[in-house]
C-alpha cells in the first residue's frame, strides 16, 4: 500500500500547544495556551484562542494542525446547532464529544488534530472528554494534551483533587498551563480559561506576565 504521506510532510504540520480540562465541583474548567506555530519553529501567532465554543456550554480545545481542528469544530458547530433544533433542547456534552468523535474517525486518514471537550448539561453536570487523533473516545475528571503536557504530567498527577472549590481548579489549571509553557517552547503567550456551570460561561485571560513562575524563566 502507499503511504499517504512523507516524513517531510509530517514535519509540516508538527506544532506546539498546551490544553487542559478538570471538573470542580458543580462545574468545569477549560483551557489553553495562545502561541501557534509552524513546524514547532516558527511563531505565527502569539495571541489565537483554542478554547472553541461549539454549544452554550460546551466547549472544545485544540491540538496539533490548527487548520484540521478548526475545520473539524465548524463542522460540528453546525451538527450540534441542527441537533439543538431537532431535540428542542441543549445537546448533551456526550453528545458533543461524540459528534467529534465521528469526524475525526471518519476522516482519520486525513486529519492530524486532537480535542478535549468539556461542558456542563442538566443530565450529568460538568464532564470532560478526550477525542484523540483517529476518533477514540475517554472520559477523565481531569485531562492535559499538547507538546507542553510531556512537563506537567507529575504535577496534575500530585495537584489534582476531586471537587475541588472553582477557585481551586481555576488555580490549578492556571499553574499547570504557567509551568507547561515556562518548560514547552512552542507553548506560550497568554492563558486562555473558561469556566462553565449551571449558571453560565465565564472568560478568564491570563497576561503572560501575570501568570504564576516557579523557576528562574
Amino acid at each position: 500500500m502507499e503511504k499517504r504521506c512523507t516524513d517531510s510532510q509530517v514535519k509540516g504540520v508538527s506544532t506546539g500547544t498546551t490544553i487542559l480540562a478538570a471538573t470542580f465541583d458543580g462545574g468545569v474548567v477549560i483551557g489553553s495556551d495562545s502561541r501557534a506555530s509552524i513546524g514547532g519553529e516558527y511563531v505565527s501567532s502569539k495571541t489565537i484562542n483554542k478554547v472553541i465554543q461549539v454549544h452554550d456550554r460546551i466547549f472544545s480545545c485544540i491540538a496539533g494542525s490548527l487548520a484540521d481542528a478548526q475545520a473539524v469544530t465548524k463542522a460540528a458547530k453546525f451538527h450540534l446547532s441542527f441537533h439543538s433544533v431537532q431535540m428542542e433542547t441543549p445537546p448533551l456534552v456526550i453528545a458533543a464529544a461524540s459528534v467529534l468523535k465521528e469526524l475525526c474517525y471518519k476522516n482519520k486518514d486525513e486529519l492530524q488534530a486532537g480535542f478535549i471537550t468539556a461542558g456542563w448539561d442538566r443530565k450529568n453536570g460538568p464532564q470532560v472528554y478526550v477525542v484523540s487523533l483517529g476518533g477514540m473516545l475517554i472520559s477523565q475528571p481531569v485531562t492535559i494534551g499538547g507538546s507542553g503536557s510531556t512537563y506537567i504530567y507529575g504535577y496534575v498527577d500530585a495537584k489534582y483533587k476531586p471537587n475541588m472549590s472553582k477557585e481551586e481548579c481555576l488555580q490549578f489549571a492556571t499553574n499547570a498551563l504557567a509551568l507547561a509553557m515556562g518548560r514547552d517552547n512552542v507553548s506560550g503567550g497568554v492563558a486562555h480559561l473558561v469556566v462553565v456551570t449551571e449558571s453560565g460561561v465565564e472568560h478568564v485571560v491570563v497576561p503572560g506576565d501575570k501568570l504564576p513562575k516557579f523557576h528562574d524563566e
